[in-house]
């Protein structure tokens, strides 16, 4: 039987999702997620008659010893634009120990860097662009490279591009995760400490906004698997491996009411006792559908709210207004579900005064949790683009601090004023007497307060 290997490498904790590349170090409330995408693959392989093992080096772990012990005929690496050298020296350790493994690398970076990454690096044999699923099914059923869409490879010399290849229709197909191949332990929600497994429910997002991955990732087509499919995967999760806490991924989940209230009403059918968290646009909520969401067991949503500027909102094609966000968070609020958001602070037309009005605007929403990520022009983005052709990046320019430390200026305001901005933004939030009676008021457990006081403590700490 031939082995594959598949790995986050042993490089800094980061959320590898290709539309979410965060590292976690910084980000207070982000915990590390599992390797679903991994998951995926190996169970691919797995019906292609592989033996697999999944590795998250991130975590611990010894890549030389288990690529000794294991002799895998293929290695797949997870690389993350942040961490991208760091990531494929992986592939370098592997060849030095196996010069006959044959290395595969996937994420965002090869949608637009692939010639580049293949360039740069000559132990790499193949990168994969877009959904990897039915590529590596391919690769690894022994069709000729030059007949895989989707594909960077090396022919002799030469790194040849095989073309787009298309999203994967019906993502019921796909199989189910192989979550024995990782210990599910080490994915612990950040409140409650408790395990908790990804759901992935649907794949694409039609609003491509300036700054966001999704739509280049995932297409602008919104592909949802059936509420039955979603089901058979929550029940084995459920009996198999005793998860009952789930964080439900979509590039955006409620777009479609009927699909979603769906979904809510087969949760509470099959009589599973589960939470649930999701993503939320602040223009797809109602309190019809908060309160059955909140029924079926979902207990949080995160809402991407980016700006308390509407001019900002307008800018980054976000589609929304500030009324639709206060309306939506008053919604979920009613429903007694909590409420995570998102903010973005740095976008090239990012002013004193904007900033100001988003951390007023957080105030102003009192929600449970929130990040204010500073922007980050990943390459893939509309602002990626932006910033080359506006030149706001310059020589110390690095995505290395992704989401934390700025990687570029605006029009009007350096890298170092956005982080000293940054920082205060989640100091005003966090640190709020009104904020942290409201949270110990919703403490439920000792665990609860125990990681509750330690983020507050590292904000306490933080320079």
């Amino acid at each position: 039987m031939k082995k594959i290997l598949l790995i986050y490498p042993p490089s800094p904790v980061m959320n590898r999702e290709d539309r979410c590349q965060q590292p976690i170090k910084e980000l207070l409330v982000i915990p590390p997620l599992p390797p679903t995408d991994l998951m995926y693959l190996a169970a691919v392989a797995e019906k292609a008659g592989y033996e697999a093992k999944i590795a998250d080096y991130s975590l611990g772990g010894n890549i030389v010893a288990d690529i000794k012990d294991f002799e895998p005929d293929y290695l797949v690496v997870n690389i993350a634009t942040p961490t991208l050298e760091s990531d494929l020296k992986a592939v370098e350790i592997a060849k030095t120990i196996s010069p006959k493994v044959v290395t595969v690398a996937k994420g965002a970076a090869f949608l637009t860097h692939g010639n580049f990454i293949m360039q740069n690096h000559k132990l790499l044999d193949i990168g994969i662009v877009g959904e990897a699923e039915e590529t590596l099914k391919e690769i690894l059923e022994g069709k000729q490279l030059h007949n895989v869409k989707g594909i960077y490879f090396r022919d002799d010399l030469l790194v040849k591009y095989t073309g787009e290849r298309p999203f994967i229709e019906d993502i019921d197909t796909i199989p189910f995760p192989a979550r024995h191949l990782v210990d599910n332990n080490l994915y612990r929600r950040p409140d409650n400490n408790k395990v908790q497994a990804v759901i992935k429910v649907s794949r694409g997002c039609p609003f491509h906004c300036f700054f966001c991955l999704a739509t280049p990732v995932s297409g602008a087509k919104v592909r949802r698997r059936s509420a039955e499919s979603i089901m058979a995967e929550i029940q084995i999760c459920v009996e198999k491996y005793g998860i009952t806490n789930f964080l439900f991924w979509s590039d955006i989940f409620n777009l479609d009411k009927e699909w979603t209230m769906n979904l809510c009403r087969k949760i509470i059918e099959s009589g599973l006792k589960i939470t649930w968290s999701a993503n939320t646009r602040a223009d797809t909520a109602d309190l019809e559908m908060a309160k059955l969401m909140y029924k079926s067991g979902c207990r949080l949503v995160s809402i991407g709210v980016e700006s308390g500027s509407q001019e900002m909102l307008i800018k980054m094609g976000k589609k929304t207004t500030l009324e639709q966000i206060k309306e939506t968070v008053k919604v979920f609020k009613k429903a007694k579900i909590r409420i995570y958001n998102y903010f973005v602070i740095g976008l090239p037309w990012e002013t004193e005064e904007t900033v100001e009005e988003t951390i007023k605007f957080a105030i102003e929403l009192n929600s449970d949790f929130i990040s204010f990520y500073t922007a980050m022009p990943l390459p893939g983005t509309r602002f990626y683009d932006y910033a080359c052709e506006n030149e706001l990046f310059d020589k110390d320019t690095s995505f290395e601090n992704a989401y934390f430390y700025p990687a570029v200026n605006t029009h009007s305001l350096t890298k170092e004023r956005i982080f000293e901005l940054h920082k205060s933004a989640v100091k005003r939030y966090y640190l709020r007497p009104k904020y942290i009676l409201m949270m110990l008021t919703k403490i439920r457990s000792i665990d609860e307060f125990r990681n509750y006081f330690t983020a507050g403590l590292n904000l306490l700490l933080r320079k």
